[in-house]
């Protein structure tokens, strides 16, 4: 039967293994340091014995304590008055005592010490040492750790610093632990009483329901006393831990920490999805400004168009009229007689200035009214390049950059996006960013009037620009047409046909000059658009990769919690 047990031990163990090893792969491509030799620890841990890992204050008698335990009769682990301990000394199983350096801050020691078939010691340096090192040294441990061993002084159980370190060990790291009063004899009966009430209250409030505490003299144990404490402490460790369940137990507290570093990627993975989910609303944010904002703009251009439209048509009403009143039979003969006297212009000359006088009145009173709208759109553009800005400035910030699985992401994305402030604080600086060829064709003297302006401050002079362009072509087409139907005009028909002429040359410009104005300026809405779009490449660019590596991420943890979570639940079988 126990063969039986051992071999579902070992697969047991070897799924774990596996497990751990996406779990490693998981935390190496997050890019965390750290966590991954964390892992990587754990993983080369599974096959190792039951650890107990010995922590405590300097002069706590952390190594007496260590020494009594394994009752050798030798000094296995130094102890002295003054802080002894300058390594962390992992003390396991060997059929000879012999010592090994694995580095400058970590000691094996072998031993032919039966407890050791079963559970492995790590001695470490004090909780408050000021050696470099020691304190994150000894953090290693903790994650790999199957019992915590918590030692203090009798006399004085309440630093503050070693309470720190314990809300470390259990708070993060939810680790069995068991609190040892050790040098019982240097304290009074009723300091005893007093700090094993006042440790196991403070345990409960850490969240420990049932502490085990525990009262000790390593040197009355040393020494053969009675009543030195060790014997409780040895009964303990024989009912819930020696006999055979160790190596079960070791797996179940390798999974539990595997569960939770996982745990720990589920949170910062959660905080991560928020923020890239907030950051794609404020992307999309950005591009639901821009068509409304481009749309207003296309409203004020249509509005404009329909004003100068009003002005033509009122100006080309009056020529039209004055025209059918010219080209009457009493008013042609009137003209003809008269123009011989020099008094009145013939038909031909008096047609020339009609069509003069049009192309006069077009000019004046179409720039006049282009003007006088232009404000209107300028300031609707501006608008919208405003808004996008304080859009980018009001940008949320959930990942921060002391993030304790992704402050370089967090510090990546605040850089890009301090980039896209800086570079859209340029794009509005920057007066060419507003012009485009085809609004202003080559109007070099606008040049002076442009920088004097300055980026987004020159869009009313760019736009009033239109005003200086050629507006239509249509009293120059009129004045030909009209010229080639006079030459032949003889009879009422003739004359009907100069006024249909007229009409068919108004309604043409007519929609050259609406079709043109709409070209020009929705071409140069759009156009911007695409230029405040530009901005946002890397941003863009970013988001793209965060979506691809947050799939990864999230698939992988789902797996590994999924997985874990099955090789749970069979232990409880």
């Amino acid at each position: 039967m126990s063969n039986l047990i051992d071999a579902g031990l070992q697969a047991d163990r070897a799924r774990l293994e596996e497990i751990i090893k996406r779990l490693h792969e998981l935390t190496i491509r997050i890019g965390h340091e750290d966590m991954a030799n964390t892992v990587s620890d754990l993983r080369n841990r599974i096959f190792e014995p039951f650890m107990f890992v010995i922590v405590g204050e300097v002069k706590a008698g952390k190594s007496s304590f260590v020494n009594a335990l394994l009752d050798t009769g030798q000094e296995i682990a130094k102890a002295a008055p003054q802080p002894m301990t300058d390594t962390i000394q992992q003390i396991i199983y060997g059929e000879e005592h012999r010592e090994v350096t694995v580095n400058p801050y970590l000691k094996k020691i072998f031993l032919p010490v039966e407890i050791l078939r079963e559970i492995a010691i790590v001695d470490t340096p004090g909780t408050n040492t000021i050696v470099e090192h020691h304190q994150e040294i000894t953090e290693q441990f903790i994650p790999a750790s199957d019992l915590i061993v918590f030692v203090f002084e009798a006399k004085n159980p309440y630093r503050q610093s070693a309470w720190d370190f314990f809300k470390y060990i259990h708070g993060d790291w939810r680790k069995k632990t068991v609190f040892v009063l050790q040098q019982k004899d240097l304290a009074t009966a009723n300091e005893l009483e007093v700090n094993t009430a006042g440790v196991a209250e403070k345990a409960r409030k850490e969240g420990i329901e049932e502490p085990n505490v525990f009262v000790v003299s390593a040197r009355e144990e040393q020494l053969g006393v009675a009543n030195s404490g060790f014997d409780a402490l040895r009964e303990y460790i024989a009912a819930n831990i020696t006999g055979g369940r160790a190596p079960r137990l070791k797996l179940n507290n390798s999974i539990l920490t595997a569960q939770t570093i996982n745990g720990r990627i589920a949170e910062g993975l959660e905080v991560r999805r928020l923020q890239f989910e907030a950051d794609n609303r404020f992307r999309a944010d950005i591009g639901e400004t821009l068509d409304t904002e481009v749309a207003q703009s296309n409203k004020q251009v249509d509005l404009m168009v329909e004003n100068l439209l009003l002005t033509y048509d009122n100006i080309t009403r009056e020529k039209e009229e004055e025209l059918r009143k010219g080209l009457s039979m009493f008013g042609l003969i009137k003209r003809s007689v008269v123009s011989k006297f020099g008094s009145t212009p013939n038909a031909k000359v008096w047609l020339e200035g009609i069509a003069k006088d049009l192309e006069a009145d077009l000019n004046n009173k179409l720039r006049g009214r282009l003007n006088e709208q232009v404000v209107d759109l300028a300031e609707r553009i501006q608008n919208m390049v405003k808004t996008i800005d304080l859009k980018i400035r009001n940008s949320e910030t959930i990942l921060r950059n002391d993030h304790e699985l992704f402050s370089s992401i967090a510090e990546r994305r605040e850089n890009i996006l301090r980039d896209l402030q800086d570079a859209f604080n340029r794009f509005v600086g920057k007066t060419e960013n507003f012009t485009d060829e085809s609004l202003l064709g080559d109007r070099q003297n606008l040049a002076p009037n442009l920088a004097a302006g300055g980026g987004v401050a020159a869009l009313g002079v760019i736009l009033m620009a239109l005003s200086s362009l050629p507006l239509l072509d249509v009293t120059g087409g009129i004045l030909t047409t009209l010229g080639v139907v006079f030459t032949g005009f003889s009879t009422r028909g003739m004359r009907r046909r100069v006024i249909e002429t007229f009409e068919k040359e108004v309604a043409s410009g007519r929609e050259q000059l609406a079709q043109d104005l709409e070209d020009r300026l929705k071409s140069y809405i759009r156009t911007l658009r695409t230029r405040i779009e530009a901005n946002f490449s890397r941003f863009d660019e970013m988001l793209e990769r965060e979506e691809k590596n947050l799939l990864i991420l999230e698939g992988t943890h789902r797996e590994v919690d999924e997985q874990l979570g099955e090789l749970s639940q069979k232990q409880q079988l």
